[in-house]
């Protein structure tokens, strides 16, 4: 079975699940924005949410009650600060109480090639010195059968879904990601069930020697959405809006604030296009 051309909103509702555990990569590019919109769109809840650096994408997720618990190696507005829906969940259980599990991101990457490679756990150098296990009880230790070393042990994670983003697909669904790439290889390969959005679909991908490609067999579905990292970006299409960024801090600040935003920019939507246009952005021209 390969991948299947479908919308994203057909994606969304055909593979996407009330608590389900949901992995939304891409490290400091391609990050699955309009997915993460759409998920919204649909009210999704009770999701386990996963991601090695969770910034403003999984802040909106958190603050429209998508979300029961995050698993997680680093959060924040990369290069501004807090996230202030994400703070607010777990401080004042707004609009949920959130539950939190922190990894390092060498742990969360390992937890992903387990979870890849069909093996219960991985294991690493790390967590010498630090709280970290103190506050999660999935962190634990085994000796080394050789050498009778103590080694950090992680769970090996499977999500039922894992959404990234990639520059193309070709005819038959495999997809070519380019750039800064972080765990989306090993998230795909570690999940149940896998959506990609891509910035164009293509006839043939002609991907040099030695590319990431995810073959089109891993994937459930493939969905062309022109600017769909925005505001991160997509190498080789647009770069980062650092000003959207910066403008998010003081919107997710204000709780009506932020809500007001979502629901002209996301709930009324019909779709990431629309939004895109709503902020003045062509998919072509993300950002000018």
């Amino acid at each position: 079975m390969g991948a299947r051309r479908m919308t994203l909103r057909e994606a969304v509702a055909a593979f996407v699940h009330d608590g389900d555990t949901v992995a939304l990569e891409g490290f400091t590019h391609l990050i699955p924005f309009a997915a993460g919109h759409e998920i919204i769109r649909q009210r999704r809840r009770e999701l386990t949410l996963v991601r090695m650096t969770p910034d403003i994408v999984y802040d909106q997720m958190i603050g429209m009650g998508c979300a029961r618990k995050l698993v997680f190696s680093w959060g924040g507005n990369p290069g501004v600060g807090s996230l202030h829906r994400l703070r607010g969940a777990v401080e004042q259980g707004w609009p949920a109480a959130l539950q939190l599990e922190e990894y390092t991101h060498a742990a969360l990457a390992a937890m992903y090639q387990a979870g890849a490679s069909g093996l219960p756990f991985a294991m690493l150098r790390g967590f010498i010195g630090n709280d970290l296990p103190s506050v999660n009880d999935r962190i634990r230790t085994v000796a080394c059968p050789f050498t009778g070393e103590t080694l950090a042990a992680v769970p090996a994670l499977r999500p039922d879904v894992t959404i990234v983003h990639a520059q193309k697909a070709d005819r038959h669904g495999n997809v070519w990601i380019e750039g800064i790439v972080g765990a989306q290889k090993e998230a795909a390969l570690a999940a149940r069930r896998v959506i990609v959005t891509v910035e164009q679909f293509v006839d043939e991908l002609r991907a040099p020697m030695n590319a990431v490609v995810l073959p089109h067999w891993v994937l459930a579905a493939v969905c062309e959405v022109p600017g769909g990292a925005y505001p991160s970006y997509a190498q080789g299409y647009y770069r980062r809006d650092n000003g959207f960024y910066l403008g998010w801090d003081a919107i997710a600040r204000d709780p009506q604030r932020f809500l007001a935003w979502m629901q002209r920019h996301v709930l009324e939507a019909d779709d990431f296009a629309q939004t895109l246009a709503l902020l003045g952005r062509a998919p072509s021209q993300v950002p000018a």
